[in-house]
């Protein structure tokens, strides 16, 4: 009787090491950039690459054409797909050159800004004097903010930035992506 207990209680132990903790996990499914005025932004590269079953990165560049950027504005709504994408939760226009002097005084555009900044050399307020570059920016960044630091429930999602640069509509960029 000892004995089956032992090896009941052993044999629970040792399947409770065996079973990975669950987790959710994002992974990118489309990645699109479009340029509005190609006269004064045009992408360059709007890449979504994927390296095995489990790591994904997007890429993207835009060349300007009218430097320097000293104005810059972008609206980014935040989408669940319920039969169609669908507001949810944020949608914002910031003043771009401001939000990057006085980070803290938004929280919803930090959230979003933390996932990119090391990826990308929107590292200093306006003005801009060179291409915009955000440069492999993986699903393993996007699950840790997405799940760790605000968690959200499973689905479909498409984060949609609409950017006017110098008081020019210029770009649109979705980021579609999957939380399971």
């Amino acid at each position: 009787m000892m004995c089956t207990k032992l090896t009941l209680v052993f044999s629970l132990l040792v399947l409770m090491l065996m079973v990975k903790e669950i987790t959710p996990r994002v992974e990118f499914t489309n990645f699109k950039c479009r340029s509005v005025n190609k006269d004064f932004a045009e992408f360059t590269q709007c890449t979504l690459k994927s390296i095995n079953r489990t790591y994904k990165y997007i890429s993207g560049r835009v060349t300007l054409y009218k430097l320097p950027i000293t104005k810059a504005r972008v609206n980014f709504g935040l989408y669940k797909r319920f039969n169609g994408y669908r507001p949810f939760l944020y949608n914002q226009t910031i003043d771009a050159c401001h939000f990057f002097k006085h980070q803290k005084a938004n929280p919803v555009a930090k959230y979003f800004f933390d996932m990119i900044k090391e990826f990308s050399n929107l590292n200093h307020s306006c003005p801009y004097n060179s291409d915009i570059i955000v440069e492999k920016l993986s699903t393993d960044t996007v699950n840790h903010h997405v799940t760790k630091i605000l968690p959200y429930p499973e689905g479909d999602y498409m984060l949609e930035t609409h950017w006017m640069l110098n008081d020019i509509f210029s770009a649109v960029i979705q980021v579609y992506l999957t939380l399971f």
